[in-house]
């Protein structure tokens, strides 16, 4: 009786523990593919079509998009539009937003997000850099409401996952989203190849897992361009996105008299 009641406790405790490591794992999962979507999303729209006009998506897609990133991200567009042209002007100088070579790689990764929001916060600094990108009646209902958009994310995430479980994946994919932004202006001008003349710089990895954001040098070589991978092989997924969007008629790639490449 007592072995039996042994291999029952044993077999009771191991369920216990697999189950909560399941609960665990599964909202962490479901954290980090929200996050992957978010940079995805943010690299093709934030970043190609209206920071550097280089794509250009059809009203009802760019609604999608904006929609979704106001749920993952509650960043206003036109802001993060205006800091990243900002930083595309003083690369690495002292009027940068977010120069690893002016604070170090380190700083600028632990506090990213206090950077941006510094100079988000500067209406001077969207006024100059975002005067194009003007609030429409959307952005003035719902998209500039950034808090409300985060909450309603966690409540259907917590619907589906349940009460603690949704807030444990949106607070994964909040820190995950985070630390890659940071990555991307830390390491990506810090570590890395360098094929053209620029501080940015080129790492596979980081761009396997921010959508080509880690090809930075040649973004910094050809901004406008929409495709950030130089090789077939090159992990840019935002580019992916873009051209499945073109072949569907749901986005304009921006051409060049010229024809530029990165190749």
């Amino acid at each position: 009786m007592g072995v039996a009641f042994g291999l029952f406790l044993g077999h009771a405790v191991w369920v216990f523990r697999s189950r909560t490591a399941v609960q665990i794992f599964l909202p962490l999962l479901v954290g980090f593919t929200v996050t992957q979507v978010s940079t995805l999303t943010t690299s093709a729209y934030l970043h190609r079509s209206l920071a550097h006009k280089a794509v250009t998506f059809r009203p009802g897609f760019a609604f999608f998009l904006r929609f979704f990133l106001w749920l993952t991200t509650g960043v206003k567009a036109r802001e993060w539009a205006a800091v990243h042209r900002k930083h595309h002007v003083y690369t690495d100088a002292a009027e940068d937003p977010h120069s690893p070579a002016q604070v170090g790689w380190i700083r600028v990764q632990l506090t990213n997000f206090w950077m941006y929001r510094r100079a988000a916060n500067d209406p001077i600094t969207v006024e100059k850099w975002g005067k194009d990108l003007a609030p429409d009646r959307w952005d003035r209902l719902m998209f500039d409401r950034g808090p409300l958009g985060l909450l309603i994310a966690t409540a259907l995430l917590s619907l589906w996952l349940g009460w603690w479980q949704g807030p444990l994946a949106f607070g994964f994919h909040v820190l995950s989203y985070v630390t890659l932004s940071g990555a991307i202006n830390a390491v990506g001008h810090t570590f890395g190849r360098r094929p053209y003349q620029n501080s940015a710089t080129n790492l596979h990895w980081l761009a396997g897992l921010t959508s080509g954001e880690g090809y930075h040098n040649n973004h910094h070589e050809l901004p406008t361009s929409a495709r950030f991978g130089s090789k077939w092989f090159d992990l840019d997924a935002a580019w992916w996105l873009v051209k499945l969007a073109e072949r569907c008629g749901l986005a304009h790639i921006r051409e060049f008299k010229n024809k530029p490449s990165l190749a």
